[in-house]
Parts: C-alpha cells; sequence; structure tokens
C-alpha cells in the first residue's frame, strides 16, 4: 500500500476544496491511502511515512501562505536526506497569478530532492480587491474537477510504480 500525503493550508476555503478534490481523485485508485492534513497538523512523521506528497497553499503577497511555510520549515531538516526521489505536486489558490507560491515550494521541493510528478495547478479566483481576498471562496466546478484528475493521476503514478 502506498500512502500520499495531501497538506494543504486556507484561510477563505479556496485551497481547502481544492485539496479535498483531489483527495477524493486519489481515493479512487486502488493501493493508495490517501492522508490529508492541514499544514499546522502536518509534521515530519507524516512526510516521511508518504511515498508521494500533493501541497497545496493559497498565494499570499506573492508568497506560500505563512502557515505552509510553518510546516516545510518544522520538516525541512528532519526529512533531508530522507526522501529523496518521492514525487511531489503543487496546487495553489489564486488572486491573480500564483507563481510565487509555486517557485517558493519547487525550490524547498528542489532541495529535498524530490520529482515534480506535474506541472503546478494554479487555480485564479481573481480575488483583487481587500473584500474579495478575505471574502469565502467558491472554486468552480471546472477547476475542482482539475484537481480531482490530478489527485487520481498521482495516486495511479503511485500505484503503478511510475515515479
Amino acid at each position: 500500500m502506498k500512502t500520499l500525503l495531501i497538506v494543504w493550508q486556507s484561510m477563505t476555503g479556496g485551497t481547502r476544496q481544492m485539496a479535498e478534490a483531489a483527495a477524493a481523485g486519489a481515493r479512487g485508485e486502488d493501493g493508495v491511502r490517501v492522508v490529508v492534513l492541514p499544514a499546522p497538523q502536518a509534521g515530519p512523521d507524516d512526510l516521511l511515512a508518504a511515498d508521494g506528497c500533493l501541497f497545496a497553499t493559497p498565494e499570499n503577497l506573492a508568497s506560500m501562505a505563512g502557515l505552509m511555510k510553518d510546516f516545510f520549515d518544522r520538516c525541512y531538516y528532519p526529512a533531508l536526506g530522507r526522501i529523496e526521489g518521492r514525487p511531489y505536486a503543487v496546487m495553489v489558490c489564486a488572486g491573480s497569478d500564483g507563481s510565487g507560491a509555486v517557485r517558493q515550494i519547487e525550490r524547498i521541493c528542489t532541495g529535498w530532492r524530490l520529482k515534480e510528478a506535474m506541472p503546478a495547478l494554479i487555480v485564479c479566483t481573481h480575488a483583487q480587491t481587500p473584500e474579495a481576498i478575505l471574502a469565502p471562496k467558491v472554486i468552480a466546478e471546472a477547476d475542482l474537477a482539475r484537481c480531482r484528475e490530478a489527485g487520481a493521476a498521482l495516486a495511479a503514478g503511485l500505484a503503478l510504480g511510475v515515479f
């Protein structure tokens, strides 16, 4: 049995919806156990026990969310040298761009020597005003379908030993 760890952070619900959709897609794959944890609850032991990871974060001020960064800060050195070659994927819920958060996570994963399983999936909410940025998000079904497909593809790759 392979384990896919999905670590997410969300203040307004958008990234949570994306992570849950990815988990739903991944759960359709036999032979893969899916563990979904909010970033503050995830730790080095969860990361070390995973055969692959999906990291989901909002982009805040052109960066990953602070609590997602905290997860990486707490896990980086305990996992360094112990998880090389494992596949990972990134999902970002962004108001306009998302690339800053993707770059940050990719740099961390490069340091861990993880393998990118697929290009980052960025969902743009077009939230540009303070009110829109802070408002609860509802991710469109088409974007949730993309998240489900990404979760299913990552789980299938793990199950088949493709990564």
